[in-house]
C-alpha cells in the first residue's frame, strides 16, 4: 500500500485549543482518523480517541504513545507557559521531542506538522519589520517556535518523513474558554457596552488604532494546515497563513461596532482582563438564565485581548507563500468577525 492509499492517521497535540480543535473538525469533516492528545483530559467534544500523556516525562511518553503505531501524520499545537521566554525554550522543545523520536520509531510517519506564530519574526518583542516573510532573517535571543522548529529540521535530516510549519495572524475562533480568543473578548466587552448603554470604545492607544494586524480565520488555518499536510509543494517548508486581507483598527472597529449596533468611541488604553473582573456580577445578571455562562471569566479572562490591544505597532506578514504554493482560499477579516459573533450569539454565550 502506497502512501496515497494508506489510511490517513492523525495525532492531534493540542486538540481542545482554538486551533486544534478546529482542525479536529476539519479532519474528521475528510474522513481522517483522528487521535488527540491530553495531559489531563479523558474526552473530546468531538468523541475523538483521547491518549493521556506527560510529554514533558520521557518515560510516561514512551509507554503512552507505544501503542500508537498507524499514525501518519503528527500535528503540534500544543505548548506550556514559563515565566519568560527562555524558560518557555527547554519545556516546549522536550515536548516536541519527545513526541516525534517516539513516534517515528514506531509508525510509517509521513509529516510532522507544527503550528508557530509571528513571535519567531520578533513580533513578541516590540516593532519589527512587516510584512514578515518567511525568508526574513532569524531573530537572535530565546524563542520557543523557533528552537522547536531548529531542532525539528535538523532532527529529520535524512528521514523518509518531512515537516511543514504553519504561522498564523491572530486567530479567530468562536471556541469559549481559551485566554487566547480575541473574538471573545470583543464580543464579551461589546455585549457588556450593549447593557451599560455605552458606545463601543476602542480600547488600545492611538497609535494602536492606527495599527495594522492580520487575522486568520480557524477554518481558514485547518484548512491550509490540512493542504501543506498533503501537498508535496509544502514539504519542510515554512508558511505564514492570514485571511489574505489588510485592515488597520481604526477600519475594522466601526464595523465590529455596527454589527452590535453601537456607536464607537476614540481610543483610549482599557484593561479588558480588569473589565471583566469589574463587571463580573453585571455580566451574570446580564446573563440570568438565558445564557451558557454566567461567569465571564469562564468564558475568557481577557489577558491576551490586553496582549494584541497593547500593540502600537503594526503585524502582518505576507501571506503570498502560500498561496503561490497552492493554497488559495482567503477570507474577508470583517465577515469572520460577523460570522463568529452570530455563532456566539446562536450559541447563547452572548446575548
Amino acid at each position: 500500500m502506497n502512501k496515497t492509499q494508506q489510511q490517513k492517521v492523525a495525532l492531534v497535540a493540542g486538540a481542545s485549543g482554538i486551533v486544534g480543535s478546529q482542525l479536529v473538525k476539519t479532519l474528521l469533516q475528510n474522513e481522517w482518523e483522528v487521535i488527540g492528545l491530553s495531559r489531563n483530559a479523558l474526552s473530546h467534544p468531538d468523541n475523538i480517541q483521547v491518549v493521556n500523556v506527560d510529554l514533558l516525562d520521557a518515560q510516561n511518553s514512551a509507554q503512552a504513545l507505544q501503542p500508537l503505531s498507524r499514525i501518519t501524520h503528527i500535528f503540534y499545537s500544543a505548548w506550556v507557559n514559563a515565566a519568560n521566554w527562555t524558560e518557555m525554550v527547554e519545556p516546549n522543545v522536550t515536548m516536541l521531542r519527545n513526541l516525534v523520536s517516539n513516534i517515528e520509531k514506531m509508525a510509517p510517519l509521513q509529516i510532522v506538522s507544527l503550528m508557530q506564530g509571528y513571535k519567531v519574526y520578533g513580533a513578541h518583542l516590540g516593532p519589527f519589520k512587516t510584512p514578515a516573510r518567511e525568508s526574513d532573517p532569524a531573530i537572535p535571543g530565546a524563542e520557543f517556535n523557533v528552537a522547536q522548529l531548529t531542532w525539528l529540521s535538523h532532527f529529520q535530516r535524512g528521514k523518509t518523513w518531512h515537516w511543514n510549519a504553519n504561522r498564523p495572524g491572530v486567530v479567530g475562533s468562536a471556541v469559549p474558554g481559551n485566554a487566547m480568543n480575541l473574538a471573545m473578548s470583543i464580543a464579551l466587552y461589546a455585549s457588556l457596552c450593549k447593557a451599560q448603554d455605552l458606545p463601543l470604545r476602542f480600547p488600545g492607544s492611538e497609535q494602536t488604532w492606527h495599527s495594522i494586524v492580520d487575522h486568520t480565520d480557524a477554518g481558514l488555518l485547518a484548512e491550509a494546515t490540512l493542504w501543506a499536510a498533503t501537498s508535496p509543494a509544502a514539504e519542510n517548508q515554512a508558511f505564514n497563513v492570514n485571511n489574505g486581507d489588510i485592515w488597520r483598527w481604526s477600519e475594522l472597529w466601526p464595523h465590529i461596532a455596527r454589527w452590535f449596533e453601537l456607536e464607537y468611541a476614540p481610543p483610549v488604553r482599557l484593561s479588558f482582563h480588569q473589565l471583566f473582573k469589574d463587571y463580573r456580577t453585571t455580566w451574570r445578571e446580564l446573563a440570568g438564565q438565558r445564557l451558557m455562562e454566567t461567569d465571564i471569566l469562564q468564558l475568557n479572562d481577557g489577558s491576551f485581548a490586553d496582549f494584541v490591544f497593547g500593540w502600537d505597532y503594526d503585524m502582518f506578514g505576507d501571506g503570498s507563500k502560500l498561496r503561490r504554493a497552492g493554497f488559495t482560499r482567503m477570507q474577508a477579516t470583517h465577515e469572520m468577525f460577523f460570522s463568529l459573533f452570530t455563532q456566539l450569539r446562536a450559541a447563547r454565550i452572548i446575548p
